[in-house]
Order: structure tokens, then C-alpha cells, then sequence
């Protein structure tokens, strides 16, 4: 009921499960929305329903399409959307995106949002995105890694501009919540929030009569086992309550704009140093750091396929060293256009600036025979 309350829902309103990681909420917010248009579906199988389509950006989480494998929708019926240079859905490329699934035949019904993309921690235009599911009829799902509500009142003003996108959330009809990411919850522990109530219990439910009996001295709503698609299931709520009753919502708040603080630390630090380049010349949006380390021997290649072929392969070979040393860790990837960049993610409040200079500092140690 508190998360559904951040979330912006009334009282009344919603429901939800924690789940044994987003991959699994993110899978939840599908089978809903597909039960919600067609109950059908639950006793007489996909073989009953019309071709579905779903939308996702190009930048969004695997498990959306992993999702769609698993409930027989398949991941060619998963419509990819176009995303701007800074990671976020393209509104008009996702109206485009649904008028051409329909020409073809296809049925939409389901649009995943995300608040917090994995590698450029960008925040989708939430409120856009609803007014195309509000007029075309689709179930809105927002896929979230940190609620910054958490924080708003340390937050510096930086990050009001993406607070007023993300806070246009409580016009999704579900949302995935993580707090075993940047609220620091031992894994696992992520929840699926639905905004209709009661639906969970109509998807999900079997009514075994040996565990789920109506007639208990006691109130049965609170056997949630039959909401779920698990039967056996950790107590993953426990982790949390504990934490939150121990922290509060301010003391979440402070361990959350500590990695905020750290990571438009460790941007300030790589625009002054001439062995980096940023992916992104803007202040991040979130606490993701998008980054190249540049060897001395490409500072001054021109740009091309050959500096991009050569810078490609250094972040392997640097973050193999770091493995083989075990001083620092840090993820890689492509994307897009975009050869191997380092990605720094801060998620630990207990991070420090002097940190951060170790880091910058190791990798060029790492890297400056490259």
C-alpha cells in the first residue's frame, strides 16, 4: 500500500506481488495486461486471441522480449521503438510504430515505458507515451529502477526536470519496482504494482483446495500465494519493511542523492581529463556514467573506422586487467553506433569522491600501453 501510494494511486486503488527479480515483474505486467483485454486466454490459450503486438524501446530491458518467448506471444511480435540520441522513446516513432502493426494485421495492446534505461539511465516521456495509450486503448507499463519521490526533497535542481517526467507514473496501469537496486535491498527483492485491483487474483487464480481454503478462522485475503504464479516463495517483503522501518523514506532519499552526487562527480572529473571522453556531453539523468577511456596511442587518431575499430577492442582488454588484478570492476558495452563504452552505474551510497579519482586513476594505469 506505501509503494502503490508513492506510485501516486488512490487508496482504493491496486494491488501487487514481490517477484524474484524485474525480469519476472516486468513478465507479470504482460500476462496481466493480455488477461486484462482477453480472460479468455486463461482456459482456452493463445490459439483463442488475434496475432498481438507489443511496443518497447530500442533501449529497454531484454526481459521484455524474454517475456513475450515465454508467454507464447513471441519476440517477433515485439515492435521495437525508436529512441532519440539520449536513449528515450520517440512518441510520434511509437504512434507510427502502432499504426503500421495495425495495418498489418497485428493487434496492439501492451506498451512497456522505462523510467531509467540499463546502460544510459534515461527516462522516457511518460506522460506522452500515456496519452497514445489512452487513445489507442493499450495497457501502460512502466519499467522502474529508483523512485526518485524517495529523494525529492534533497534532490538538487539538476534533477528537477526529469522528476516532473517521472512523475507522470501514476498514469501507468502497472509498474516494475526494484528496491534491490538503488534503495540497496539485498537481492532479491522487486514487486510488480498493478493499478486495477483484484485483477492479480482473476489472472492468477487456481483456488487448490488443499493450501487455499475459504473457510480458515482468519481473514483469507492474506493468503496472496494464489495471486502469484509461484507457490513456495521467499518473504522477499521482509528485507524491506525492516530496512524502511530502520532508514525512513528521508533516509532512502539521502542514500539515493549520494549516487546521484557521485556520478555528476565522476562526469565533472572525466570532462577535465584528456585520457577520457564522455558518451553524452550532458550531466546524466540518472546514476549512470557513460564513458571511453582513451589510450595514448588513439588521442590522436582522427575520427573514423579505424580509431573506432582500435578503441573497440580496449575496453575488454582493460577490464580483463582489472579481473586479473581485482582492484576495481567496472561493465562495458556496445551500442548502436557506438563501439565499447564503459558504463559506471552507482547504486552504493557508502561510494566516496576519493573513489571515483581511484578509479579514474586505475584504469589509466591499466590502459596507458594500449
Amino acid at each position: 500500500k506505501k509503494m502503490r501510494s508513492i506510485v501516486g494511486w488512490a487508496d482504493d486503488e491496486g494491488d501487487g506481488l514481490f517477484c524474484p527479480g524485474g525480469t519476472i515483474s516486468n513478465l507479470y505486467s504482460i500476462l496481466l495486461a493480455r488477461y486484462h483485454f482477453y480472460p479468455e486466454v486463461k482456459t482456452r490459450g493463445m490459439g483463442a486471441l488475434p496475432r498481438l503486438a507489443m511496443f518497447t524501446s530500442e533501449h529497454s530491458h531484454y526481459s521484455v522480449k524474454k517475456s513475450a518467448a515465454v508467454l507464447g506471444i513471441g519476440t517477433e511480435n515485439v515492435v521495437v521503438v525508436k529512441c532519440d540520441e539520449r536513449g528515450k522513446i520517440i512518441p510520434a516513432a511509437l504512434e507510427t510504430s502502432i499504426a503500421t502493426a495495425k495495418e498489418k494485421g497485428l493487434v496492439p495492446f501492451y506498451v512497456n515505458a522505462t523510467a531509467g534505461t540499463t546502460v544510459y539511465g534515461a527516462f522516457d516521456p511518460l506522460n506522452a507515451i500515456a496519452d497514445i495509450c489512452h487513445s489507442h486503448t493499450l495497457w501502460m507499463h512502466v519499467d522502474v529502477s529508483v523512485f526518485f519521490f524517495l529523494c525529492l526533497p534533497q534532490l538538487c535542481a539538476t534533477y528537477f526536470c526529469f522528476l516532473f517526467i517521472f512523475c507522470f507514473i501514476f498514469r501507468a496501469c502497472s509498474v516494475t519496482w526494484n528496491p534491490h537496486k538503488m534503495m540497496g535491498v539485498p537481492l532479491q527483492c522487486s514487486a510488480i504494482l498493478v493499478k486495477k485491483r483484484g485483477l492479480l487474483q482473476e489472472c492468477n487464480k487456481l483456488g487448490a483446495q488443499y493450501l487455499f481454503q475459504t473457510d480458515k478462522p482468519y481473514d483469507v485475503s492474506y493468503d496472496t500465494g494464489d495471486k502469484s504464479i509461484q507457490c513456495g516463495r521467499h518473504v522477499d517483503v521482509f528485507k524491506l519493511w525492516l530496512m524502511w522501518k530502520a532508514k525512513g523514506s528521508d533516509g532512502f532519499g539521502s542514500q539515493v542523492n549520494k549516487c546521484l552526487e557521485n556520478a555528476e562527480y565522476l562526469y565533472d572529473q572525466l570532462q577535465k581529463r584528456t585520457e577520457f571522453e564522455l558518451v553524452f556531453k550532458n550531466k546524466p539523468e540518472h546514476s549512470n556514467v557513460c564513458f571511453w577511456y582513451i589510450p595514448p596511442s588513439l588521442r590522436s587518431l582522427p575520427p573514423g573506422s579505424d580509431r573506432d575499430r582500435r578503441l573497440h577492442q580496449v575496453a575488454p582488454r582493460i577490464k580483463g586487467r582489472m579481473m586479473e588484478k581485482g582492484s576495481v570492476l567496472i561493465g562495458y558495452q556496445p551500442l548502436g553506433t557506438k563501439v565499447n563504452f564503459f558504463r559506471c552505474v552507482f547504486s552504493n551510497p557508502a561510494t566516496q569522491q576519493e573513489d571515483i579519482d581511484f578509479l579514474l586513476d586505475e584504469m589509466c594505469k591499466l590502459g596507458a600501453d594500449l
